[in-house]
């Protein structure tokens, strides 16, 4: 069921795009994968839990990007679904971006599905015609803090696309683009 939810939500986030690819409020979509993650999460992580994550996103008007972000750490698979906003007023034909926005993740594994919610904060600058580079900070907070179950099972330690269980984490994407 959860595969599935994933589905629909990819395939909106898609159908939107080339749907839209004619109209004036479309003006492209970014696919984005982090080279960052699986070279620092190993090196700072106790576990060298390795982390791949891919993202794909949709410009609309300029300043507002729905944003779908997937991938998978050592113990299981996540994703996130959310928005940007671009605050800088600027030409709109510049492929430059300040980027600020929320996110809601969940991280599978076993049969226990996390959840949490991200502030972030970020930047993108285009490098050659349809490239992209930029980077993402984010400010996570979990909303399901058990420990353990009602059985009194402990669950693991680390959440797939979030990190160690805690109250809140920290995070940072450096990510290559491509728009379409």
């Amino acid at each position: 069921m959860r595969r599935r939810s994933l589905c629909n939500i990819l395939a909106l986030l898609l159908s939107v795009a080339v749907y839209a690819h004619n109209d004036s409020i479309y003006q492209g979509t970014q696919i984005k994968i982090d080279i960052a993650s699986p070279i620092i999460v190993p090196a700072i992580n106790q576990w060298k839990i390795q982390h791949y994550e891919l993202a794909v996103n949709v410009r609309l008007k300029d300043r507002f990007y729905p944003t779908f972000e997937a991938g998978y750490a050592t113990p299981g698979g996540f994703f996130r679904v959310g928005a940007d906003i671009n605050p800088l007023k600027k030409h709109p034909e510049s492929p430059h971006a300040l980027l600020v926005g929320l996110r809601i993740g969940s991280g599978y594994q076993a049969k226990k599905a996390d959840c949490w919610g991200e502030i972030i904060a970020g930047c993108q600058v285009n490098i050659a015609a349809g490239f992209y580079m930029g980077w993402m900070g984010r400010f996570k907070f979990l909303f399901t803090r058990a420990t353990e179950d009602k059985d009194g099972n402990a669950y693991p330690t680390y959440i797939p696309g979030y990190g160690i269980r805690d109250n809140i984490g920290w995070g940072v994407n450096y990510y290559l683009g491509y728009k379409f």
